[in-house]
């Protein structure tokens, strides 16, 4: 069992088993599916935009190449720079090369996914450039030293009180604050890191082809303060994101909306064509745009698991998932957590090192049923296990072990041949390991059905 799958494991069993845990997650994801389910109202037919929004995202990713070149086009020709990015490192280098340039000590960071794939933040404070979270559940987790635990909500494992304390101990404030309260302290504390940073970072929902645009859509305004103070202003967005036209945001913006958080739209919602013009008041004095790949073409070149490259970051998937529910999201050790995470993890990361993550899910359709570009996620999970077993990423006594399951379950005679205590232990001997300290194995009647049923029909 390789490192990353046994390390899986062991956190899941811990996380199952936390009530405390489970009662948190599971009352902040009820509230989600109340807001969600009202702000589904706003669709006179939600099946028929879910379809559109994925046969959009089809074209986008069929014709991928020439959708980034024309975003270059359209992006540099308003003064915008795109850099093209291979890797991680690719990323990391650029960032910081852009930050020698400008001679940065100080960064203000809008939530963006695709930093923490590359781990900006880390990274950056090697080199001793200070990148501060402004969103406010990236700001709560950055203090608690914490990677994000939803793709959506960051800090949704976490319950009021924990973040009282927190502030408590981390910005000295009285133990007992109020959510509003610790709203207004997050504030005061951030709006000198506007005026002080150099640089601001974002991420991008979507990037937009026939306009060379850059599309936020956020809550707090952070993404706009993030851009409108600091002189220089950087994207890192994956290749993925593209949508071919700006008439397409009518309908991916009320979707990721309403499956995001439950709202008919995101309170700020902003499109970035490149620095300011000469006839704007503000924004930066430049922009860069690094387009990432990042094992993203890996994903591409198969045609199967394309599919999951039109995911929107909306994380209903996650919430919808019974695994995620219970052992939580960091439990997956991952960027991207959840069903789609553990769908694109094993591409992006190694198919050997990751595959653990497509056996983790009950294989019951919910994340398929609820993702709004209509995503067969858990085709996909199957198809990542087929591909595991296709590339010798399982072991041979596994192999050998499967395949006299499935003599045997397909011989209802060879079923007959042993008893069911003669199962029994061979459950025991093989699978107690798999199944878990806290379930009882299934156990086996002495006979089985058929056995019961020809003694009665004699």
């Amino acid at each position: 069992m390789h490192q990353n799958a046994s390390t899986f494991l062991d956190n899941s069993e811990k996380k199952a088993t936390n009530l405390i845990h489970r009662q948190t997650i599971n009352f902040n994801i009820g509230k989600y599916n109340t807001a969600v389910k009202a702000g589904k109202q706003q669709f006179t037919d939600l099946n028929t935009a879910r379809e559109r929004a994925k046969n959009i995202k089809w074209r986008a990713l069929e014709h991928l190449d020439k959708h980034l070149e024309e975003f270059e086009s359209n992006f540099t020709r308003r003064g915008g720079k795109v850099i093209w990015a291979e890797n991680s490192q690719q990323v990391l280098d650029e960032i910081l090369a852009i930050c020698k340039a400008k001679q940065c000590k100080s960064i203000v960071k809008s939530k963006s996914m695709a930093t923490e794939e590359v781990h900006l933040n880390h990274f950056l404070a090697k080199h001793d450039i200070e990148c501060v979270e402004t969103d406010l559940g990236e700001y709560i987790q950055q203090l608690d030293n914490e990677p994000p635990y939803h793709i959506v909500t960051p800090a949704m494992h976490k319950s009021k009180e924990d973040v009282a304390k927190l502030f408590a101990e981390k910005l000295g404030t009285p133990p007992d604050l109020t959510p509003q309260e610790m709203t207004l302290i997050a504030r005061e504390k951030l709006r000198q890191k506007y005026l002080d940073a150099e640089i601001g970072i974002t991420g991008a929902n979507f990037i937009i082809a026939d306009i060379g645009g850059v599309a936020v859509t956020e809550n707090e305004g952070n993404a706009r303060l993030s851009t409108a103070f600091p002189k220089t202003h950087i994207v890192l967005v994956g290749i993925e994101k593209m949508l071919p036209s700006i008439n397409d945001l009518a309908l991916f913006w009320p979707l990721l909306a309403t499956y995001g958080t439950g709202q008919q739209v995101t309170v700020y919602n902003s499109i970035f064509s490149g620095p300011r013009q000469e006839h704007e008041t503000d924004g930066p004095e430049e922009m860069y745009v690094i387009l990432m790949d990042n094992g993203r073409t890996n994903i591409l070149q198969d045609t199967e698991a394309r599919e999951s490259l039109y995911c929107i970051r909306c994380g209903s998937c996650l919430n919808a998932c019974p695994v995620y529910k219970n052992i939580g999201g960091h439990s997956y050790g991952t960027t991207y957590s959840g069903p789609i995470g553990s769908v694109i993890t094993p591409h992006l990361q190694g198919m050997e090192s990751f595959m653990h993550l497509s056996y983790a899910s009950s294989l019951c359709g919910n994340c398929t049923e609820v993702c709004p570009v209509r995503i067969n996620v858990h085709e996909l999970l199957l198809h990542n296990r087929h591909k595991a077993v296709e590339e010798n990423h399982t072991s041979g006594g596994e192999k050998m072990s499967w395949f006299g399951w499935k003599q045997a379950s397909l011989s209802r005679r060879m079923m007959n041949l042993v008893g069911g205590n003669t199962k029994n232990f061979f459950m025991k001997r093989f699978f107690a390991g798999a199944w878990g300290d806290d379930r009882d194995l299934p156990v086996f009647a002495p006979k089985s059905f058929n056995q019961l049923w020809k003694e009665r029909k004699k």
